[in-house]
């Protein structure tokens, strides 16, 4: 019996680092949001001209799927009630929302938004998706974090 193996195609492998691009432009973008207040039109220029796929100080930023982008930073902001109330249901008792710095706020609310709106995205690769994230902020400890509080929240979101 022979097995076939499949070759990895690249479009996918490109689609999907642009996409992981865009998850971490976008938590950029709604850390910057909460910081600043920018309002999210003017937000989404300063990304599309002199962050995305742009080199700062050095640091060459990855080219991220716009769309995609766009999509989670007006999602995001748009439905934040929403969001902030299904993260917090999935907080220990002894946290609430307010109580977490802003970058992990950013993270779990694009999280949210992604098991919420983005039923074209699995589950798994959502929450692994954002895990690793949180690791470009933080160590393994928030990263659990970040998966354990995703994991409640896709329970929650995917049930319907």
């Amino acid at each position: 019996m022979s097995q076939t193996r499949t070759r990895p195609n690249p479009r996918n492998a490109a689609r999907t680092r642009a996409r992981a691009a865009a998850r971490l432009a976008a938590v950029q973008a709604l850390y910057q949001s909460e910081m600043e207040g920018t309002p999210v039109p003017a937000l989404l220029h300063e990304f599309h001209q002199h962050r995305i796929g742009a080199e700062i100080e050095g640091v060459e930023y990855a080219e991220a799927d716009v769309d995609f982008f766009d999509d989670l930073v007006k999602g995001t902001r748009a439905r934040l009630p929403e969001i902030d109330g299904l993260i917090s249901r999935h907080l220990s008792e002894s946290w609430v929302l307010d109580r977490l710095d802003k970058p992990m706020k950013a993270i779990l609310r694009a999280g949210t938004y992604e098991l919420l709106a983005r039923a074209d995205v699995p589950v798994g690769a959502a929450i692994s998706e954002y895990v690793d994230v949180a690791h470009a902020f933080y160590e393994r400890r928030e990263a659990g974090f970040v998966n354990g509080v995703l994991d409640g929240v896709a329970k929650e979101a995917r049930a319907a």
